[in-house]
């Protein structure tokens, strides 16, 4: 009933392969709408869940560390957190969708859609199969004609070695849909065993963890630890320093950015005032070495992000 793409295998679709909707991309929104179809943030998450989605219920499954932000502040503004084993998430997420009547996994990068009188007729993959179709939800993410910015350089990428979908892109705009730029920032991964463990603050989860998901009732699992850090003042010494090589302020990105989740360099030049900014230390997953280090996303050379992270 619904398809998506996926890095899973599958056997090659003839044109009659005839599908109600055709789901493009396989992230939380591509998975979220394959599920609804085939049935017929911490807040959006939730509210997602209320709704009938499966991010919450996936997330209990594969969570490691869960933790209600803003507890010193009132109800209205707590909000759940959880650390995921990223591997173990789309694993748990395949076994949900796997388990839903009437959804096929298709592998494959959507390149067109096609119409027929103004309606929507069928998603053409890159490969020539057509898949026929009454409807289409297309959740490209960031692959849509996404360039990647590291400093001076610029590539195609919907993330480090993917593709950009820029056939999709293009088919979009010729069917008079207005495209804009978003920008989103990640920050550099660090091996576990290069880290000083001493020098930082661990930070538990909640005892008892509160699930994500409205119907589960209880989570049991052993929380791994994440850890507290921050900037200083050498670390802002040093983004300032080289503030010409990012590509935020040379003008290269013109994106709008998420105002929640401001860059490193942006937190040390609008908050100028700021003797620290916290910096968490997540594990990607139980049995990984690399480590996610939450609030120091950039732009800037690899060469500048490693010298002003060794000042922390």
């Amino acid at each position: 009933m619904s398809v998506r793409e996926t890095a899973a295998s599958a056997p090659a679709l003839a044109r009659e392969a005839a599908f109600d909707v055709v789901v493009v991309g396989a992230g939380h929104a591509g998975c979220e709408a394959a599920v609804a179809c085939g049935i017929a943030k911490g807040h959006m998450v939730r509210e997602i869940d209320a709704l009938g989605g499966v991010m919450g219920i996936v997330t209990d499954r594969a969570g490691i560390q869960f933790k209600m932000l803003n507890r010193g502040r009132g109800p209205a503004v707590w909000s759940p957190r959880a650390q995921c084993d990223k591997a173990r998430y789309s694993l748990e997420m395949t076994r949900y969708l796997d388990s839903i009547a009437g959804l096929t996994r298709v592998s494959g990068v959507a390149n067109h859609v096609r119409l027929e009188r103004g309606a929507v007729r069928a998603v053409e993959l890159a490969d020539g199969r057509m898949l026929d179709c009454r409807a289409a939800v297309i959740t490209p993410g960031t692959f849509l004609n996404g360039l990647i910015h590291i400093g001076p350089k610029r590539l195609a990428g919907g993330r480090i070695g993917e593709h950009a979908a820029v056939a999709l892109s293009e088919c979009l705009a010729e069917l008079g849909l207005e495209r804009g730029r978003l920008k989103t920032g990640t920050p550099p991964r660090l091996h576990r065993d290069s880290i000083d463990w001493d020098a930082v603050t661990p930070q538990p989860g909640d005892e008892p963890p509160v699930p994500f998901s409205h119907w589960t009732e209880r989570l049991e699992l052993d929380q791994a630890l994440c850890w507290l850090t921050g900037t200083n003042e050498r670390t802002h010494a040093v983004i300032r320093e080289n503030l010409h090589l990012s590509p935020l302020y040379s003008g290269a990105i013109q994106g709008t950015g998420p105002r929640y989740c401001p860059s490193i360099e942006d937190k040390a030049v609008k908050f100028a005032d700021r003797a620290s900014h916290h910096v968490f230390l997540e594990p990607e997953g139980r049995d990984v070495p690399e480590i996610y280090v939450n609030g120091m996303s950039s732009s800037m050379p690899e060469e500048v992000q490693l010298a002003f992270v060794r000042t922390v």
